[in-house]
């Protein structure tokens, strides 16, 4: 019996890699996303994160494919930045919708079948500005945040039916994450380091790891024999979260206000 993956947000970056690695392991994927498609090995099905309809019918199309689900990662997400005083309130629920309630859909989603069969995991996309809070990026921050406690507090629930759940926090990537962040500039002349400090986040991004380390992530936590709660991705990253937990918060805020 193959190996299945059921990943949402797999078309581009990250995702696409993923999908990419698991299809030459020879895994059977299952793609969710708004633009993707179907290929020899992979299986797409149009889905919209934040309507339940549409996870609901997305994974019940799955289902009719396969009898068993052994991966699910929760991929999908996007980007906003902008300062907190001007950032209008639509864009700021947009981003919780897709970053993290698209999250807590699939999760309800897929959980029947997990529980139906008694093992399975969920893996899902956080970030490292889950733990270092970027100023002029807050509620991408606070969604991926959300994602790591949402995340610790379902791996409790359904650890008595043989579920496992994780969560990979990864520095910067370079892809096209980039480019489709909404940028808010409102209020740009008070909060004059707006453009410095974006502009600092989209360079460090450009110039970071390829979407394939977080693929190869992905997967040694997928055929962990025990997967940790959280993992890291990249070294450095691994460096900054462990200072931020052994320096005081006060010194690491300022630290990473200072690069920014």
């Amino acid at each position: 019996m193959s190996q299945t993956l059921l990943i949402s947000g797999g078309s581009s970056g990250i995702g696409k890699a993923t999908v990419d690695l698991f299809v030459s392991k020879g895994w059977e994927v299952y793609e969710l996303s708004r633009h993707g498609k179907s290929s020899e090995h992979v299986h797409h099905v149009d889905c919209d994160v934040t309507q339940v309809e549409s996870v609901q019918a997305a994974v019940q199309a799955v289902l009719a494919l396969t009898d068993h689900l052994d991966v699910v990662i929760s991929n999908a997400g996007y980007g906003i930045s902008g300062a907190i005083e001007y950032t209008d309130p639509k864009e700021a629920h947009q981003q919780l919708e897709v970053n993290f309630f698209g999250a807590m859909n699939l999760t309800q989603a897929v959980l029947p079948q997990l529980r139906k069969q008694g093992r399975g995991r969920i893996i899902f996309t956080s970030s490292v500005a889950a733990v270092l809070s970027i100023p002029y990026q807050s509620f991408y921050s606070i969604s991926k945040a959300a994602i790591n406690s949402f995340a610790l507090a379902l791996q409790n629930e359904v650890r008595p039916f043989g579920i496992r759940v994780s969560v990979l926090m990864p520095g910067d990537v370079a892809t096209g994450f980039t480019a489709a962040r909404v940028k808010c500039e409102t209020g740009s002349e008070v909060y004059g380091n707006i453009h410095k400090a974006v502009a600092a986040m989209e360079k460090d991004e450009q110039g970071g790891m390829k979407p394939q380390q977080m693929a190869r992530c992905f997967y040694r936590i997928a055929t962990a024999r025990c997967p940790k709660p959280q993992y890291i991705g990249g070294a450095q990253y691994k460096l900054f979260c462990f200072l931020d937990r052994l320096l005081p918060k006060r010194f690491v805020n300022w630290v990473v206000g200072r690069l920014y």
